[in-house]
């Protein structure tokens, strides 16, 4: 819904009719009624602006916000919604990053950074301090930022990233 989905792509998308898919939308904003609040200031305070902010302070400006051509404005008006979540998460692994690199940087026997994707660093330990080593990347992550809800974040171990995520 956040992504500007219509009933018409949630109907092709379930494999519904767009009566259904309409409804499910319907009752998707009545149960959670602050999505709506949310995306109607957004878009609000974007066309003010001209820019949405991440939780940081990063900003993203959109040109295209008050467009004349419904499809630019409405393009805008998705990445608008989008931005401020979207980005703090990318903000969020950046700083998870950096923290996890300087711990690393402390002692090269404790690993290396191998990759991020999306929400995920991925590393190599060595296998006698795994324990050790996750108890103290779980801590630093999650200390990255200090939210209204708190940021938790999950571990795997694994030979390879499949066997990680089991």
């Amino acid at each position: 819904m956040i992504y500007g989905q219509t009933p018409y792509g949630l109907a092709q998308q379930l494999g519904v009719d767009q009566a259904a898919a309409k409804a499910y939308m319907q009752r998707y904003f009545e149960r959670y009624p602050g999505v709506m609040t949310y995306m109607e200031r957004t878009r609000e305070q974007a066309r003010e602006q001209g820019y949405v902010e991440t939780l940081f302070g990063r900003r993203l400006y959109l040109p295209e916000i008050r467009s004349k051509n419904p499809a630019r404005r409405n393009y805008a008006e998705r990445a608008a919604i989008n931005g401020p979540m979207q980005g703090t998460a990318a903000d969020l692994i950046k700083k998870a990053m950096v923290a996890v690199d300087a711990w690393l940087q402390e002692d090269p026997r404790r690993g290396r950074m191998i990759l991020q994707v999306h929400d995920e660093l991925i590393l190599e330990v060595p296998e006698d301090t795994l324990a050790q080593a996750q108890a103290i990347l779980k801590e630093r992550m999650e200390g990255v930022a200090r939210l209204q809800v708190p940021l938790v974040v999950g571990m795997g171990a694994g030979k390879n990233w499949a066997e990680a995520h089991r």
